[in-house]
């Protein structure tokens, strides 16, 4: 919307992401695990078995779900519903801040409210449409962010998570 949104309660998610049959949470208590490329080969095998499915990538300062996807480069397109997101060749919906920067070598350095905004607003004001699974792929630890995209969830039945780690 151009403007971070301030006021999203988990409600106002929940009507958004009505039409998501099952949402699911990817996570790992440290950076550099695999996760995006786990929430990656989650989606490719839903779309393999005929299920609509969309990818947020909740990562916001270390975005990297367009370019495992080959949507790099891409960018949204706002309509009269909201952002509609970019589509991979095997049909698979994605979200991420990646295709609202100039260029893949911008940095986003953020902190709390904006980061939190920016989840907001990719919770309510993308256009899914219809899905049978919309997988979040989120940040590395245990961050402010997981307790925004969790208390924003709580109303939207969220299906299960998956953590990711290693055995180091």
């Amino acid at each position: 919307t151009g403007k971070f949104i301030t006021d999203t309660s988990p409600s106002d998610v929940a009507i958004a992401l009505s039409k998501v049959k099952h949402k699911i949470l990817v996570l790992s208590g440290k950076g550099g695990v695999g996760k995006s490329t786990v929430t990656a080969q989650i989606a490719r095998n839903l779309a393999a078995r005929d299920y609509s499915v969309g990818v947020v990538d909740v990562d916001v300062c270390g975005p990297s779900l367009a370019r495992i996807l080959g949507v790099n480069g891409q960018s949204v397109h706002k309509s009269s519903n909201g952002w509609s997101p970019v589509y991979t060749l095997d049909d698979i919906a994605v979200m991420s801040i990646d295709f609202l920067l100039g260029s893949e070598e911008d940095a986003v350095i953020w902190r709390g409210a904006k980061k939190n905004g920016m989840i907001k607003e990719f919770l309510t004001s993308v256009d899914w449409g219809e899905l049978d699974y919309l997988v979040m792929d989120t940040p590395p630890g245990t961050s402010d962010e997981h307790l925004a995209i969790v208390s924003l969830l709580k109303q939207s039945k969220v299906s299960g998570c998956v953590l990711v780690s290693t055995p180091q």
